[in-house]
């Protein structure tokens, strides 16, 4: 089968700010993080650069064909990098754009990127939860974008707060916009109260669910997280298989695990069929994001063999 990575994440130099706190690139992986040194990737990236280059590395050794580059405010905006590396790989990477949302007056920038050659928008919405005020996902500004993108066919992208918080927002907007691509992340915040609700929204025709950051949200029970596959087959049974697609978190998740564990633990698991494996690791993100031309890669043998 050819696996896509639905999300993952790529910067140059972490140097922002979130809620007030700062998030700066160290050295041999580290970064501070909001008031702490935190593992931001494996320590081998002693120059904290998560470049293109070394992602595709660990995608040809994993066999990973292609990858959806995600954005967060915790990586700063990396819209540059990324176009750039869009048009150097376009058959390995789709690339989502990122705006300014905590601030009004982003929908000139999404036209922007839209017209510069993303085909996709990113929004962090976990982060808009401001101590100054809410911004909310339906309001006038926000459901322009959404139209505007939908005219477009352009691919929204978004991770929602935990459980059903943002839910209720998200069903206004599938409603106004029917033929609007959405890709819902982090499965839901699959661990947390009320993750269901945001699987459920994937019963809509144009919605899918990835799942970026499934290793991270169940890391206390570790490799072979037999948890997150439960999780799995319990949302193929309320929206079907079809609507799910693996994600990584690349490269936060590999601080505990290799590139390879972050999906071979679906590949070994005994309760899904293999089609469903075909499905959910490589085929559903092939169909939904378009990718055409996918890159054969072989396996190569470890020393350890």
């Amino acid at each position: 089968m050819k696996i896509i990575d639905s999300h993952a994440h790529l910067w140059l130099k972490q140097d922002t700010v979130v809620d007030g706190l700062p998030i700066r690139t160290l050295e041999n992986g580290r970064s501070l993080f909001m008031g702490e040194v935190r593992q931001m990737v494996p320590p081998f990236m002693v120059d904290g650069v998560n470049s293109a280059e070394v992602f595709l590395s660990n995608m040809d050794y994993a066999q990973v064909s292609a990858a959806v580059i995600t954005q967060e405010f915790i990586d700063g905006i990396q819209n540059d990098y990324l176009l750039d590396v869009a048009r150097r790989y376009p058959n390995r990477f789709l690339v989502c754009g990122m705006c300014e949302f905590r601030q009004p007056g982003f929908l000139p920038q999404a036209k922007e990127l839209l017209d510069r050659g993303f085909r996709a928008i990113k929004i962090p919405a976990q982060r808009l939860l401001l101590k100054e005020g809410r911004v909310m996902l339906t309001s006038d500004e926000m459901m322009q974008m959404f139209h505007w993108m939908e005219e477009r066919n352009a691919i929204l992208s978004i991770d929602l707060a935990d459980g059903y918080m943002q839910v209720g927002e998200m069903e206004e907007i599938i409603q106004e916009c029917p033929r609007l691509k959405i890709a819902i992340g982090h499965f839901g915040m699959v661990t947390r109260e009320g993750w269901e609700e945001q699987i459920k929204l994937a019963r809509h025709p144009n919605v899918r669910i990835e799942s970026g950051g499934i290793t991270w949200l169940f890391n206390d029970e570790f490799y072979p997280f037999h948890g997150a596959v439960r999780a799995i087959r319990r949302a193929a049974d309320l929206v079907g298989m079809d609507k799910l697609m693996w994600g990584s978190d690349y490269p936060r998740t590999i601080t505990a695990i290799t590139y390879r564990m972050s999906y071979d633990f679906i590949t070994k698991s005994q309760e899904l069929t293999e089609e469903e494996k075909a499905r959910f690791l490589g085929l559903n993100a092939q169909q939904f994001y378009g990718f055409t031309d996918l890159v054969e890669l072989p396996y190569i043998k470890n020393m350890s063999e």
